[in-house]
């Protein structure tokens, strides 16, 4: 196909959140003709499925410039943009709104099952370059299709593989055989069935980040309530207790993120839950309708009813097998990206400025951006994903100036150094320096958290 005809493809985008209908919006304010294809049923189908969670950015900094132009001739008005918006109010008030205006070019129930060139397979090269990309989907009606693409930015993050409880990255032994009682989700307590299930019970938490947090808040709140009587939870670390095992608190330039942190504090201080430290899940066993986790050093902790796993999440590659992506082979991350992301190395929160040039690969026109964009790496914030698709859609529109003109700068955590995958030393400096890196100098965000904020990202 000559470089004339490819131009006249669309641009597929897999994913209808929030990076994926972003960059749809660039692209149509480039001229550009999207084509947005969402598994779910609905725009923003992953953020819906935590839609009682609190985010911990505020509404001023979860939405894209060029999106917002988009809306505002459907008179169209943004939130408040200090007040901090839930999933729910995220996706009703935002994400279907921005879908709706794209129209037809956004396709729901359109799972993605491949991507490669026409007519070539991963390891053929000639005319490689030359030839559209072919994307595979598979309706939910049962219909099978191929599109022809000019270039594919992969939106679709990292939501639907949660990484297991088992410490060695694979599930524990017993883990798939005692499913029905383990969530790999923060519980919505509001929800009666879901209270239920919690209330008066024992609950082990594994997870070390602001999930974690979330869910020990949560438990912590219905232990107190009149009806939940008995409820406690389990704290379960894989790494001891240091300086920054609760957050930056009110050294993270996002009050509301640093509040999670000290509400889980609050929930150990007040004996709410109990911190069990340096423990990896070897194995869970059954006890009767009781659950008692072993860790590899033979440690077993007092039986449990239930058990929420918040491990983090794992990209989905598979679709993507036949074409020539360049990932790290730690974080499943764009290989310029990861070195700005590896936990094993900083966890302040602040990525240096990043666009086309750290999310480019081998196979040109290809581009994960968002979660998906991170890999295994935690701490991704909304900004960065419409900052990325920002420049990748400018490099796809042959505007190679502005897509090297990065400018993203990210509010720190207020916890610096190694993020202490593992349970390693961290001295009494590191633990209270309160930031590693430089302060915002082009962006201020994060001001007047509310005191009881969830989770969120």
């Amino acid at each position: 196909m000559n470089a004339t005809a490819a131009e006249q493809l669309p641009v597929v985008v897999i994913g209808a959140g929030p990076a994926g209908l972003a960059a749809a919006a660039h692209l149509v304010e480039r001229g550009l003709e999207p084509l947005v294809l969402e598994a779910g049923a609905r725009a923003g189908a992953a953020v819906r499925e935590w839609s009682h969670v609190r985010l911990f950015s505020t509404w001023g900094e979860v939405t894209d410039p060029a999106a917002e132009k988009l809306l505002a001739p459907t008179g169209w008005v943004k939130p408040d943009a200090e007040t901090y918006p839930t999933g729910g109010d995220w996706a009703d008030q935002y994400l279907q709104p921005l879908a709706d205006i794209l129209g037809d070019k956004v396709r729901v129930g359109a799972r993605v099952s491949g991507v490669s060139r026409a007519g070539r397979d991963r390891i053929v090269d000639t005319g490689r370059e030359t030839q559209p990309f072919t994307v595979h989907v598979a309706y939910a009606d049962g219909r099978e299709g191929r599109i022809p693409a000019r270039a594919v930015i992969d939106a679709s993050g990292t939501w639907a593989v949660p990484s297991p409880a088992g410490g060695d990255g694979l599930p524990a032994l017993g883990e798939r055989a005692a499913a029905g009682r383990i969530s790999y989700r923060i519980p919505d307590l509001k929800d009666p069935a879901t209270r239920a299930r919690y209330a008066g019970k024992r609950t082990a938490v594994i997870g070390s980040g602001a999930s974690a947090f979330t869910a020990l808040a949560s438990l912590a709140e219905l232990a107190k309530s009149q009806d939940g009587d008995g409820t406690h939870a389990t704290w379960i670390l894989r790494r001891g207790i240091t300086g920054s095992t609760f957050g930056g608190g009110t050294a993270d330039q996002l009050p509301a993120r640093g509040a999670l942190g000290l509400a889980a504090k609050a929930a150990v201080g007040e004996g709410h839950a109990d911190a069990v430290t340096g423990f990896r899940t070897e194995a869970i066993a059954r006890d009767g309708e009781h659950l008692i986790l072993v860790a590899e050093d033979g440690r077993r902790l007092a039986p449990v009813d239930e058990l929420i796993v918040l491990t983090g999440f794992r990209p989905d590659l598979s679709f993507l097998d036949e074409l020539r992506l360049g990932l790290d082979e730690r974080l499943q991350a764009p290989i310029e990206l990861a070195p700005l992301i590896d936990p094993n190395q900083h966890s302040c929160g602040t990525v240096y400025p990043h666009g086309v040039k750290e999310l480019s690969h081998p196979e040109e026109g290809v581009y994960l951006v968002g979660m998906k964009s991170y890999g295994r790496a935690p701490t991704f914030l909304a900004l960065t994903g419409y900052e990325q698709v920002r420049s990748v859609v400018a490099a796809i529109a042959g505007d190679r100036e502005s897509a090297e003109r990065v400018e993203l700068v990210l509010p720190e955590t207020g916890v610096c150094g190694g993020a202490g995958l593992f349970d390693q030393p961290q001295t009494d400096e590191t633990a209270d320096s309160g930031g590693c890196c430089a302060a915002p100098a082009t962006l201020q965000i994060g001001v007047g958290a509310p005191a009881a904020a969830s989770g969120g990202c």
